[in-house]
């Protein structure tokens, strides 16, 4: 059976979750259309995605396509969950990016469409809300050509746009006025094809290569319609079916895939989402688990699969082996997580896609007697998004989670009164900032000769700074077989415990650790490894120094000209460094460096500043050190 994975992807509110349910609706899975707005919609399940109106968490539904199952994956479309996106975009075999013909391109449609660009995934687009006033077509195509991706061929054209009963005709690709213009767009995408079409242009087959770009990632077909209304939803099915890819894969081997959601089912039991990229899955059957660990490390564990399911139709599942392409529910492999690969180390991705959250905020319970029930909560639901990393400052005792954005406080919140009964409360929001050794230090601790300790060990340690973003580089200047495995593994486990936590309560980074000397005299025990290696390291920190880094954000705005004196006020009021600005065509760009905590607060203010019709995009820059009153992090 062939299988297309396929993701809707889109900024919030252009209706990415209306047009899965109109999918499904069309494929006989729903009886009726869901409601976003009435929060009747089959893949927001959770209370507060049906009360917001928004998808948060990544779902998966089924059905037929030909003679293809495609495992359709509505993804969150809020900036403040692109990492819940990130999963999402590993495990695509193509994509649909839905765009509002009223709003257009917004910033999130931005980032999404450029990720997709940068992995090859063979997307489509679809213009939604053909029936709203305000929707266009001709100046909206021209927008996403130049916004989004050059290579863009309208599959479909509209009658009655902005009307309720607005509806599309498809675009005849033998038709001069649109020959022509596919001919030239497809021929800056293939040199075989430039040169069949310079010698003979009525012997090219415009659609076949447009189909062959599309799989390669370098087209995109555009289809116009409403979800709400079904216009242009068939033929957008028809394009999907033709354009995207349902590869083969080979079943031989063991099996081999990655993880990109988890769940717990109410009797507790963890739900492990893998996409299946070779072999079959089967139950009974045991599995490695490959998780990429600090400095890009990988930790080997193993597990037995209890029981495997597949998507049949809609969200509901029948208990079978899976074969390679399609998504799998496995249960029994109690320590995933989300990002594991399971079978090869060959599925681990080489780095995220986005740049990890900026922002952190301290939760507290209402109950202080849940305190304990709330950091195995986190735990749990760290999990489902490793990027929250709950963190428990050992001296406060406060327990940090870190965020993209305030929404996720919200979700945080309902997570935890839902599934664990436990209110909380949350400090204000602040950047997570990180510390940089001053200079290079050494320290050594020689068996019987240093008052804090009499452990039998010889340990010599060296700390010093390294190059920026290089993160904890630890290294043995000593030959391997001087320690244990054992030993070894405590020390660097204390070195990397330890720099969690500098002087001023940030994270030491972006440094070099060296084990300098080694030795012991008869048995002794890790603990005692970890106990010098935790003087050392107080040491070393104290002598070398360490510098309090804040995070900057890079970021590109467009605005409508006329707000050009709003905004600039307002990115002088938030600090913000412009790098360029110019206008041209009625609208403004600037591009330039604000501080992550700014970033927010002037984002809130954009709408009213533009009447909604800005694009902001950011993203992590580069840490500017903190030269007067760093922050301290209690």
């Amino acid at each position: 059976m062939d299988f297309l994975n396929l993701g809707i992807v889109a900024h919030v509110d252009a209706g990415k979750t209306s047009l899965t349910e109109r999918l499904l609706f069309n494929a006989g899975i729903l009886d009726r259309v869901g409601s976003v707005d009435d929060g009747s919609t089959q893949t927001d399940s959770m209370e507060l995605e049906r009360r917001r109106g928004i998808t948060i968490q990544s779902a998966v539904v089924a059905f037929a396509l030909g003679g293809s199952t495609v495992n359709l994956i509505d993804t969150p479309g809020h900036t403040d969950f692109v990492a819940e996106v990130e999963r999402a975009l590993h495990v695509l075999d193509g994509a649909v990016l839905v765009v509002s013909a009223v709003e257009g391109v917004q910033a999130q449609t931005r980032v999404l469409m450029r990720t997709l660009r940068r992995l090859a995934v063979p997307t489509v687009l679809f213009v939604n809300k053909i029936d709203r006033a305000g929707a266009r077509e001709a100046g909206l195509l021209r927008e996403v050509a130049e916004h989004l991706a050059p290579a863009i061929v309208p599959m479909t054209t509209v009658r009655g746009i902005g009307t309720a009963e607005a509806a599309t005709e498809p675009v005849d690709l033998s038709a001069p006025d649109a020959f022509e213009p596919a001919a030239e767009i497809l021929a800056d995408g293939s040199d075989e094809f430039m040169a069949a079409y310079l010698e003979d242009p009525a012997g090219v087959d415009i659609a076949a290569e447009l189909a062959a770009q599309t799989r390669r990632g370098l087209a995109h077909p555009v289809f116009f319609g409403s979800a709400v209304t079904g216009a242009g939803v068939e033929a957008l099915t028809a394009g999907i079916r033709h354009f995207l890819p349902s590869p083969r894969r080979s079943s031989e081997g063991g099996p081999r895939g990655t993880v990109f959601k988890v769940e717990h089912a109410a009797s507790g039991r963890k739900i492990a989402y893998i996409r299946v990229r070779g072999g079959t899955l089967v139950a009974r059957e045991h599995l490695e688990v490959h998780r990429r660990g600090p400095e890009g490390t990988v930790a080997l564990d193993a597990g037995k699969v209890t029981s495997v399911e597949v998507f049949e139709s809609g969200t509901a599942t029948v208990a079978e082996a899976a074969p390679p392409g399609s998504i799998a529910k496995a249960s029994g492999l109690t320590d995933v997580r989300i990002g594991d690969a399971v079978g090869s180390a060959e599925e681990l991705p080489e780095r995220g896609l986005f740049t990890p959250p900026t922002l952190e905020t301290v939760v507290r319970p209402v109950d202080r007697n849940e305190r304990i029930a709330l950091a195995k909560a986190l735990t749990s639901l760290s999990e489902r998004d490793p990027l929250v990393d709950p963190h428990l400052d050992e001296v406060s005792g406060q327990t940090a989670v870190r965020l993209y954005g305030d929404v996720q406080k919200e979700v945080v919140a309902s997570l935890l009164d839902e599934e664990f009964g436990i209110a909380v409360r949350f400090e204000k929001t602040r950047a997570i900032h990180i510390e940089r050794p001053y200079a290079v230090a050494e320290a050594l601790h020689e068996m019987g000769r240093w008052a804090p300790t009499s452990h039998a060990v010889t340990l010599g340690l060296r700390i010093e700074p390294a190059e920026p973003g290089s993160g904890v580089l630890y290294e043995l200047e000593v030959e391997r077989g001087s320690l244990t495995k054992a030993y070894r593994n405590a020390v660097e486990g204390t070195v990397r415990r330890r720099l969690r936590r500098g002087p001023y309560g940030w994270e030491i980074t972006d440094c070099r650790v060296a084990v300098t000397a080694s030795g012991y005299l008869g048995p002794v025990k890790p603990g005692q490894f970890r106990e010098v290696a935790e003087l050392l390291l107080d040491q070393l920190i104290d002598e070398a120094g360490t510098t309090v880094y804040a995070p900057v954000n890079s970021f590109q705005l467009e605005f409508p000209d006329r707000s050009s004196g709003k905004i600039v006020a307002a990115l002088i009021d938030s600090r913000a460094l412009i790098k360029g600005q110019f206008s041209g065509g009625g609208v403004g760009y600037i591009r330039g460096l604000m501080d992550a905590e700014s970033v927010h607060g002037f984002e809130s203010r954009l709408p009213g500043l533009t009447r909604g019709r800005s694009v902001f995009i950011t993203e992590l820059d580069h840490y500017r050190p903190v030269r007067t009153n760093p922050p301290r992090r209690n």
